[in-house]
């Protein structure tokens, strides 16, 4: 069993790739499995259906032209799509609804409306943290006028209130992303070890778990995403549930070290099966 657990298309803000060219070269890549996890976000971005829709300008990532809405997932089209495209290769791959959320603790109850509208319909759902009080990562709107040790803790505190009343997630994504966009450096993990540890023990015993998003290396990290010190720390602690998305925006990064991640998993932490999810549910397969 081969499966990405983390892919964008169209219907995300920051991605121009159409949904059955993702699938198309999921097919070519002989991968089992698929699931679609287009971003929400709540509070940065408004609902595809609207007033007033802001509009990107043009960039070139990721193909973002001028004049793109930032907005969130049309839902219905999106739903619609999928189904469409799970009749179309229904003897070829498995391809599963799944949402990206990237919650606050000022948006949970959007995303508990949202959650319980559609909550037929999906499979999966991402707990991520893109932002904070409206503040993005990747601007370095959050991370101004704060210390490396201020806006760690804040974010890590962050994730942890949102986990004690958000319970309609499948797993925590990329945990550690603010080192993608710290000027700073790595921020010694035993610093914030203490707070991990307790996000993670809350996960576990919500039934919920973790993502290895392979992303890492395009982005030329110097460890997986999470790091092995989480990972390892989440298996010792006693945690189980864990997925493997590329977090793919573009055919060219999709499925993107997968097998290396597989082998991480299996040879490094002892992780001896990883899951994919049906209805919510996670579904677990040998690694």
């Amino acid at each position: 069993m081969r499966a990405d657990y983390h892919i964008h298309c169209e219907f995300s803000d920051d991605s121009r790739e159409p949904m059955e060219n993702q699938i198309e070269r999921a097919i070519e890549l002989n991968l089992d499995e698929i699931c679609f996890t287009d971003h929400v976000d709540y509070g940065i971005k408004k609902d595809w259906d609207e007033g007033d829709i802001q509009y990107r300008e043009g960039d070139g990532m990721n193909g973002i032209v001028d004049k793109d809405p930032i907005a969130n997932v049309n839902y219905p089209k999106y739903f619609a799509k999928i189904h469409a495209m799970q009749k179309k290769y229904a003897n070829i791959i498995t391809i599963k609804q799944g949402l990206e959320f990237g919650i606050q603790t000022i948006t949970i109850d959007k995303f508990n409306t949202l959650f319980n509208r559609y909550r037929d319909e999906l499979d999966f759902v991402l707990l991520s943290m893109h932002q904070v009080d409206n503040q993005e990562f990747w601007t370095q709107d959050f991370q101004r006028g704060r210390t490396q040790k201020e806006y760690n803790e804040k974010y890590y505190r962050e994730i942890y209130e949102v986990q004690k009343v958000f319970k309609d997630y499948s797993v925590l994504g990329h945990l550690d992303l603010l080192i993608r966009y710290d000027k700073c450096g790595i921020y010694p993990f035993e610093n914030v070890k203490d707070m991990i540890v307790e996000i993670l023990k809350l996960a576990i015993a919500n039934n919920k778990g973790i993502e290895l998003n392979t992303s890492s290396w395009h982005y030329g990290l110097s460890d997986t995403q999470p790091s092995r010190a989480i990972l390892k720390l989440y298996k010792d602690l006693g945690g189980k549930i864990i997925t493997v998305g590329s977090d793919a925006h573009a055919t060219s990064f999709l499925a993107d070290h997968l097998d290396d991640a597989y082998a991480i998993l299996r040879d490094e932490i002892g992780f001896v099966e990883f899951c994919t999810f049906n209805h919510m549910t996670p579904v677990f397969h040998s690694l």
